[in-house]
């Protein structure tokens, strides 16, 4: 369609915001200038419509029963006839695209939203076989971790109804250890794969940064962002991961080739003789329960038993890694995922315009409606970018290669490092009205062991450990980069040294969605 020019009036404005100092006279005669530029802009649309996909007619509904508001729609979208996933269901967490199901990515600012194209990982799935029964509800532009601040409505703990269910992934969570799907699509940049898995009493697994396509899903932070698998055991995960992981040539988070890993098979190597490092730092913590630190130290003890070496190491640079996050996931997200629409700028990759579109309109029109959290990013975030320039940021980036080569170094004696996922277990669901001294604590403050591994880009998987009052803690595994398998195989002999893990009772009346 075509633009119209900016008048005087605007052109005075992105004066005073750009500082150029230009006079009226100077402003005028920039007018013809920059209206004819917008002919560029013009074109390049006529451009992209005429080869911009068209949202298939795909069916789906809202949930006819969802006792724990895991489900934001349901569907059922078959995938081939035949492949590694044939006559698997798995739901898909709600920030990533579905084409032609609604996707709201636990937001207001996204609801209404219909996407024309499957990501990567939807494809993939499909082509091996899996059916797609659903879209998982997530928080609040996935900034929780605490399932309460998702919009339509939260997410239960499959546990105690009255707890939540761990975040932002929690759908996925929810609806795997529960046996409604086999199978399930997280995120994480914080931790939001492991966190509800460990809340939940399920595998969730985040891959090496870049090892899985991030294509397709609403993004947070390019440098932090990550999809994995969830799932009720760990060959499940490894079989999903097999699938998912590869180079796609559309998303910059990747390298330019992967070789292909069956990660599967890799379970059937066994883990007896590899070396874990226990790492202190991340036991002991602020808030942590003594109890789930026992209990990770026992599930330790398990895999002494079945072959495994083990000791304490020290890394002093993990008790500072979250203040590398911090900046990163502030001042890079208020960036990114604010102001700049959720993709940005200045990246080779696939683009999503049209979510761009609805969500800048969205975004401004219903800012009000956004997570507490959400809107603590933007307002600390893009006070230290006016502040420094984006120097904080910078700063924080050359340090996480700093914070990459501890644990890599940690890794030249270890071949996987261990600590609890979650330093405690799943608390009561808050109300979103609730104060912001309560509000912010519930959401983040469980993310001091997971996010680290997000800036370094390590693997690190969650597993059940015993149950600690009645509730699942969750076991981390942490590992090389790239050697995703390695993690896969300690996390699996575990598994079987304590003859799987166990399924939650069956709740017969919570008070969630229906």
């Amino acid at each position: 369609m075509a633009i119209p020019p900016p008048d005087a009036a605007r052109l005075a404005a992105l004066n005073e915001h750009h500082h150029f100092g230009l006079s009226d006279a100077e402003i005028a005669e920039y007018g013809p200038p920059v209206a004819a530029t917008l002919a560029a802009s013009e074109r390049v649309e006529e451009l992209y419509a005429a080869t911009a996909p068209v949202a298939p007619g795909r069916e789906w509904a809202e949930p006819k029963e969802n006792p724990y508001g895991a489900w934001y729609v349901t569907t059922s979208i078959p995938g081939a006839a035949e492949g590694p996933l044939a006559g698997k269901t798995v739901a898909i967490k709600d920030n990533i695209t579905v084409a032609g199901v609604p996707m709201t990515n636990g937001s207001r600012t996204v609801e209404g939203f219909v996407p024309t194209r499957d990501a990567t990982v939807v494809t993939r799935l499909l082509e091996a076989g899996a059916t797609v029964a659903g879209k998982s509800v997530c928080e609040d532009l996935c900034f929780s971790g605490g399932s309460f601040t998702s919009q339509p409505w939260p997410v239960r703990n499959p546990w105690d109804a009255d707890r939540n269910a761990g975040g932002s992934s929690s759908g996925s969570a929810a609806l795997v250890v529960t046996g409604v799907v086999d199978l399930a699509v997280g995120g994480d940049q914080g931790g939001s794969v492991r966190m509800p898995s460990a809340f939940c009493g399920g595998v969730g697994h985040k891959p090496t940064h870049g090892l899985v396509p991030y294509t397709g899903a609403f993004p947070i932070e390019q440098t932090i962002d990550h999809l994995g698998p969830m799932t009720r055991t760990v060959s499940d995960a490894a079989l999903m991961l097999g699938v998912m992981a590869g180079v796609d040539g559309l998303d910059p988070r990747q390298p330019t080739t992967l070789d292909p890993l069956d990660y599967l098979a890799a379970l059937g190597q066994g883990a007896e003789g590899l070396r874990i490092g226990v790492v202190g730092e991340g036991f002991g913590t602020p808030g942590s329960d003594p109890v789930v630190d026992d209990a990770v130290r026992a599930a330790v003890g398990t895999l002494r038993d079945a072959g495994l070496s083990a000791e304490d190491v020290s890394i002093p640079w993990h008790a500072d890694a979250m203040a590398v996050w911090n900046v990163i996931a502030t001042e890079g997200a208020a960036f990114q995922m604010l102001d700049g629409n959720a993709y940005g700028m200045n990246s080779q990759g696939l683009y999503d315009p049209e979510l761009i579109a609805h969500y800048a309109a969205n975004r401004i029109a219903k800012g009000a409606q956004l997570s507490k959290t959400v809107k603590l990013v933007g307002l600390s975030g893009r006070y230290t970018f006016e502040l420094g320039g984006g120097k904080y940021y910078a700063m924080a980036r050359n340090l996480a290669i700093e914070l990459r080569k501890a644990y890599d170094d940690a890794l030249s004696a270890y071949d996987v490092l261990v600590m609890p996922t979650v330093p405690f277990t799943a608390t009561p669901l808050l109300d979103l009205d609730a104060p912001l001294a309560t509000y912010l604590p519930t959401a983040l403050g469980m993310i001091g062991n997971c996010a680290p591994f997000d800036v370094s880009g390590h693997p690190a998987v969650s597993v059940p450990t015993g149950l600690v009052g009645g509730l699942p803690a969750g076991l981390m595994i942490a590992g090389k980069r790239f050697d995703d398998a390695t993690v896969l195989r300690v996390a699996h002999t575990y598994e079987q040294a304590v003859g799987g893990f166990p399924a939650p009772p069956a709740l017969t009346a919570v008070g969630g969605h229906a």
